[in-house]
């Protein structure tokens, strides 16, 4: 597990620990899986009573957090869910409540709904055949004498299904804007993924009409709270893929201890111990990576942006490769459908798909690099 900063940082993560392996274990997401079924919406109210869903709002908005610090701590949260590829709405509704935070009048009750885990949210900003491009949205709002008209399709929106509500980023006369949505005022239609039981959703606004009190903040703040949200969406995902490494490493090496080959541990071949030695590099890489990301996100750097690439990049390009190799390591058994390994598999290629690909994470890096030098060069 990642390092903690305090005594209470310890007993919360402690605490997520004992409730996911209770009602979240391995077992109970193939049950689900079984059941044709996402997640139990009374199981993530007694998650959000943990205080998951709070972390990200603060105090005089009905939130907080253990450290003081509630991007890490909920980074912490994300980690332990990898243990067990858990089900739950914690990405989404954290993503929403990243951005209602930054312009919460007007939203206060949303807000206090959310943290309660009585109402559940999802962010709309993926839409269909295009790549993530928020702050260009198909999806329009269009004025109206009272509000807006929204008109448009999104797609890939997680728990779309369960979600009591949208936040859907749409074209307000040229420039993005985003608006909470009331689910029952759209069309939507349940989408499967690779991942045992993350589904996501199509939902269509056909001239869905909403008050001027639906926008989240003004034309001016809709770029920063996009990437605010962005950032969250992707620190998230690392922190969960770290603890799939660390929780499939772990079962590769005692797999390795356990298992013989001409009555020898296979543990014991120089060759299998570089591949382990190689694996575990590539994993502290994993977690200092992620924790460079989550420390500067919380801390609103200006290099927030690099270092979130950085760690999406690195980790969403080495993980599938680790994961490929514990399942060599594991033999015939490790392809088989009774296996747990190819749940963390499935977890963690959808994560490596959603909010940009390790290829556009370079890029991105390189990008912002170049910028950096030049404003150096030029001052």
């Amino acid at each position: 597990m990642t390092e903690v900063a305090n005594p209470e940082q310890l007993l919360f993560a402690s605490t997520t620990q004992a409730f996911l392996e209770k009602e979240a274990s391995l077992s109970r997401v193939r049950e689900l899986h079984a059941a044709d079924t996402s997640f139990d919406s009374a199981w993530w109210q007694r998650a959000a009573e943990l205080g998951w869903a709070s972390l990200l709002v603060p105090e005089e908005l009905g939130g907080g957090s253990v450290s003081g610090d509630g991007l890490a701590d909920l980074a912490l949260v994300a980690e332990q869910i990898g243990h067990s590829v858990a089900p739950g709405p914690l990405h989404p509704v954290s993503i929403v409540l990243a951005g209602l935070v930054e312009a919460p009048n007007g939203h206060e009750d949303s807000i206090q709904a959310l943290v309660s885990g009585e109402l559940i949210a999802s962010w709309a900003v993926y839409e269909p055949r295009r790549s993530l491009s928020p702050l260009q949205p198909a999806v329009t709002a269009t004025r109206t004498e009272s509000g807006y008209r929204i008109d448009g399709v999104k797609d890939r929106v997680e728990a779309g299904a369960e979600a009591g509500v949208f936040l859907v980023v749409a074209d307000v006369d040229g420039s993005p804007g985003q608006f909470l949505v009331s689910a029952d005022r759209a069309t939507v239609t349940e989408q499967r993924s690779v991942d045992m039981v993350k589904r996501y959703a199509r939902v269509e606004f056909n001239g869905v009409e909403v008050d001027e009190s639906a926008a989240v903040g003004d034309a001016a703040q809709t770029p920063a709270i996009i990437e605010r949200q962005r950032q969250v969406a992707l620190v998230l995902q690392c922190a969960e893929i770290v603890g799939i490494l660390e929780t499939v490493l772990a079962m590769t090496t005692q797999w390795m201890f356990d298992r013989h080959s001409f009555g020898r541990p296979l543990a014991s071949y120089q060759a299998l111990k570089h591949r382990l030695a190689d694996m575990k590099i590539w994993f502290e890489a994993c977690r200092a990576t992620t924790a460079g990301a989550v420390a500067a996100v919380s801390a609103r750097s200006d290099d927030a942006a690099k270092l979130v690439s950085v760690a999406k990049a690195y980790v969403a390009e080495r993980a599938p490769v680790m994961l490929q190799d514990c399942v060599q390591l594991h033999g015939g058994i490790g392809v088989t459908w009774e296996h747990d390994l190819h749940l963390f598999l499935r977890r963690t290629e959808l994560y490596r798909a959603l909010y940009g690909s390790p290829d556009d994470h370079h890029r991105a890096v390189y990008a912002l690099s170049a910028k950096t030098v030049r404003q150096e060069t030029s001052a």
